[in-house]
Order: structure tokens, then sequence, then C-alpha cells
């Protein structure tokens, strides 16, 4: 794609994409198939994608640390991109500029798929393990529970109470249920107590009230005890603190609400209540010229349950990209993001299918069916970049 300066030149036009997740290798791949000889820079502190729908199975062994990163340089190098293994500090010139903390990178349209940050405010936080943090969390989840001989492993999570939809909660359910069924398989389930918490009275009530039926009802066949609706006030070392009571706990897998990038702050772009970006319903960031947003570093219009998860991400990336493309060819952007939440939460052996939409939401029942699909899709997913 170029671009005619005021003196008649012509110049490449080159876009910036920052994150190195879903949202942002779905904006790279975008970008490419529109336009083979458009620059593209991307800045991520590393240059692998974690597929975080696996890092459920680290845990219990069905999946190794190495699955679930996949090295990115040779998908850059079919990319064509210019790779910057930096972290984005802030941003100048009206966004036309990244400062990062090795250098800076001039674009003339900038995509922000940099992610979320969790909420680490609550006293004792430090002693919970926040499983969607990464690798070494699944790691450490997988290490502490093959130490343990017995006892009572508490799950739970919290929102951004500032930001309804700045959430995370599925994959608690499936650490849950996986860690539950591993057990059984080791022979040693009875020695252990499960005990499911959160704030809220009605777990899963994002992903519809038939699936808060069927999770409570999976809970109480699985034998894992419920403490709902008492707003958490602190954790220690072998203690969850909630305003309804407490109780005793050897392991903590605890999952916090979402607010922003930490950056954000050293730059001048619209931040939502809970601290994300603001963002329309075109993915661009309010107020600012060619600077669009995608997955969780955004606060979109939308229902209280418009959710945090890779395929929004990549629905919303698609959304910038054909926005972004059409300014530099003088359309204003029209295209929109679908507003959909569909998942299967594992249980390690079968799977429960969740989708909703605005207009309606279904719930099947669990079946291994949905366990293999759900690896087959982690194949499929991961092939166009491996």
């Amino acid at each position: 794609m170029q671009r005619l300066q005021s003196q008649g030149t012509l110049l490449m036009t080159r876009i910036t994409v920052i994150g190195a997740g879903f949202g942002a290798l779905t904006a790279v791949r975008k970008l490419r198939a529109a336009d083979r000889e458009l620059t593209i820079d991307v800045i991520a502190p590393k240059p692998e994608l974690v597929y975080y729908p696996s890092t459920i199975w680290i845990p219990t062994g069905l999946r190794r640390p190495e699955d679930v990163v996949v090295d990115l340089n040779p998908f850059f190098r079919r990319m064509g991109v210019n790779y910057h293994q930096a972290s984005a500090t802030g941003l100048r010139d009206g966004g036309r500029v990244v400062i990062t903390d090795a250098g800076e990178v001039p674009n003339d349209g900038l995509v922000i798929a940099s992610g979320g940050r969790f909420l680490k405010k609550l006293p004792g936080i430090e002693h919970s393990i926040t499983p969607c943090e990464g690798v070494p969390a699944a790691v450490a989840i997988r290490d502490r529970i093959a130490a343990m001989q017995g006892g009572t492993i508490a799950f739970g999570f919290a929102g951004n109470p500032k930001e309804p939809s700045a959430m995370r909660g599925g994959p608690v359910f499936e650490f849950m249920f996986g860690i539950d069924q591993h057990l059984r398989k080791r022979g040693d389930r009875d020695r252990f107590k499960l005990v499911f918490f959160t704030p809220a009275p009605k777990p899963g009530n994002r992903l519809g009230p038939k699936a808060v039926e069927g999770l409570l009802k999976e809970m109480k066949r699985r034998d894992i005890e419920t403490h709902l609706g008492h707003k958490l006030k602190a954790f220690e070392a072998d203690k969850v603190i909630t305003e309804g009571g407490e109780f005793g706990a050897d392991l903590i897998v605890f999952m916090p609400g979402m607010t922003g990038n930490a950056w954000f702050d050293d730059t001048e772009l619209p931040r939502s209540e809970g601290g994300l970006l603001q963002a329309n319903e075109l993915c661009q960031v309010v107020g600012q010229d060619k600077v669009y947003v995608a997955g969780d570093s955004g606060s979109f219009p939308g229902p209280d349950w418009l959710p945090k998860q890779a395929h929004m991400a990549d629905l919303q990336a698609e959304a910038a990209v054909a926005n972004l493309l059409g300014e530099f060819a003088d359309k204003a952007p029209s295209q929109t993001y679908k507003t959909e939440l569909i998942c299967i939460v594992d249980t390690r052996t079968s799977g429960i299918l969740v989708k909703r939409t605005e207009k309606r939401s279904v719930i099947l029942p669990a079946t291994p069916m949905f366990h293999w699909a759900k690896r087959a899709f982690e194949w499929w997913y991961l092939r166009q970049y491996r």
C-alpha cells in the first residue's frame, strides 16, 4: 500500500501491531492478506504465542509447557514482518510513534493488542496462583498438586467492579473440573476437598442462565463445595477470607479481574472507568487518528457479558484491520465485530459447549466429543503459526 507525500513522493504505508497474542497475530495475518507490500512492525517482549486455552491441561499432564508455546519467528518471516523484541512504554505524536524500552517505532497506523493486566490489590493475593498468567503458573499448579497427598484446593475468580466485562472466569471451571478428574484417575480424590468460590451469587452468569444451572449441577455431581456471593477480603497462606466467612485452603487457584496495561498510563489515550482503552464499535480508540484496539486491551460497547476470550479478540482484530486499511483508501470505517461468546468448558475427558449471542444462549451437555473437538481446534488454530 502506497501513500502520496506532499511533494509527490510515493511512500509505503507502515502499520505497527503491539502484541503477540491472538488479536495481534490475527491483525498481522489480515494485514498481510490484504496487501503484500505493506510494511508491518510487531512489538512484543517475546516472539512467541502462548496458546492459553490449552494451559488448562498442563496441571494434569495432558500437555507439556512446550506443547502450548509456539515460536513465532518462522511465522514472522513468512509474513515479512519486522519484529521488535521490546515492550511498549508509551506513545507520542498522536500515536504515530511507539516508545519502547528498546527505542522508537514510527507508524502510519497502529493496532494495540497487548492484552490486559490482572488486578493484584487483594491483600495476600501472593498466596494464590493466577492460572492464566502463563505457562509458569500452570506448571506451579501441576507441581503443587503432584506433591500433595491430600488437603483442600480452592478455585475462584472475581471481576473488575468498574468494568463488568474485564474478567475471565471460564478457565477456572476448566482447571477445577480437570484437576477433579485427574485426582479421580490418580485414585486419591477422597483425600481432597475441592471448593469453588466467587463474589458472584450466580457463577458463570455471563455464559447465560442455563450455563449457571449446568455448572452448579456439575459441581454438585463432582462433590465440589461452593462458597458464593460473598465479597473477598483477603488470602492467607492457608486460608480464603470473605465477608461471609473463611475456609482453609492448602492451594488457592484464583483469577482476579482485569485492567489495562501499565504503559497506558504514559499515554494520552482515553481510558474506561476500569482502566482499559476506550473503544467504539469499530474498534477505534475514541478520538484518536488511525489508532485501533483489539482484545483484552480495550473496553468495547456491548452487553455486560461481552467476553474477554481469544475468539472475541480475533473478531475485533479483523474489524480493526478492515477499518484501518479502509481509512488509507479514503473510506469511512464501517465494519463492526460480531458479539459472540463461544467456548467448550473442558473437564479433561469431556466438554460442555456454551454459546451465547445477543439473541440466544445455548448450553449442550458434557460429552467426550466436545473434549476432542477442543483438541482438534487447538491443532487447527496453531497450524497457521507453526
